[in-house]
């Protein structure tokens, strides 16, 4: 069988979420069709060249470990090591610039800037959203009136509109395939997700980012939130190691998805 190292933190305390349930559930799942060993991505150098397939997952935010990251970056680059995902995307992989650069391009994004020179380009409202262009997790994140705003240090901080909006949904697509959807019912309470029965326009708005971002081989998820009007801005484009609140959805939607991320990894040798 081919050997696969699957990179994960299982001790790391995410906020609503049980990172470690979902990655001892798939790797249970994964271990009887590839030799498979997980490690924490601090410790992973050793093991690389030894391997024949890196899975990067739930390691917690890459900027609580950013020197490690990075070099670990490197050494898939200069030594030409196969990951799952593939390092290429251009989202959250390489911080929040997308963002921005999405602002400017005019796609369906809560608008952001990380100056106060183009705060222009923002829509007038009561409240303001920072936080670190290196963020996750809602670290960092804050609420400041336009007044507040002006009176902040900013360095190396986005600024964004605080959205009114109905419910946050997450579109999870296998390479360029969406396998299925959660949303948040109750804005207050984010991480008790529901099936969420996405229609067509659902679909081809996650698909413009998919398509945008252009990684063959990964598991990306699309954040969004539906606004009073009724459409849908992207929060978040997660290339890196979203969490997948698999242990949520239904039998056949997980048995699903584990088929076709078991096919989807034989294809990478």
């Amino acid at each position: 069988m081919k050997k696969i190292l699957y990179l994960t933190d299982l001790y790391y305390d995410a906020k609503g979420r049980d990172y470690y349930k979902e990655d001892l559930f798939i790797t249970e799942c994964l271990k009887d069709y590839f030799d498979l060993v997980l490690c924490n991505p601090r410790n992973s150098k050793s093991f690389e060249s030894d391997v024949d397939l890196i899975i990067f997952r739930n390691t917690g935010p890459v900027s609580e470990f950013s020197d490690v990251y990075n070099s670990f970056v490197e050494r898939v680059k200069s030594n030409n090591l196969k990951t799952f995902n593939e390092f290429k995307g251009k989202a959250d992989m390489c911080g929040k610039q997308y963002l921005i650069d999405l602002t400017l391009e005019g796609f369906p994004v809560i608008p952001t800037i990380d100056s106060l020179e183009n705060f222009d380009l923002l829509p007038q409202c009561d409240k303001f959203v920072i936080k670190p262009n290196d963020g996750a997790d809602s670290i960092g994140l804050e609420f400041l009136t336009k007044e507040e705003l002006f009176n902040r240090e900013l360095e190396d901080m986005l600024i964004q509109p605080a959205v009114d909006f109905k419910y946050e949904v997450s579109f999870y697509f296998m390479n360029d395939t969406l396998e299925y959807a959660m949303y948040a019912p109750d804005k207050d309470k984010r991480w008790e997700l529901k099936r969420y029965d996405f229609t067509h326009n659902d679909e081809e708005f996650a698909q413009k980012f998919i398509r945008w971002n252009d990684i063959e081989n990964g598991i990306q998820r699309v954040d969004a939130c539906r606004t009073q009007d009724g459409e849908l801005l992207l929060v978040e484009l997660e290339d890196l190691n979203p969490y997948l609140s698999i242990l949520e959805t239904d039998s056949e939607t997980r048995e699903k998805f584990l088929k076709d991320f078991r096919d989807v990894l034989n294809r990478q040798f």
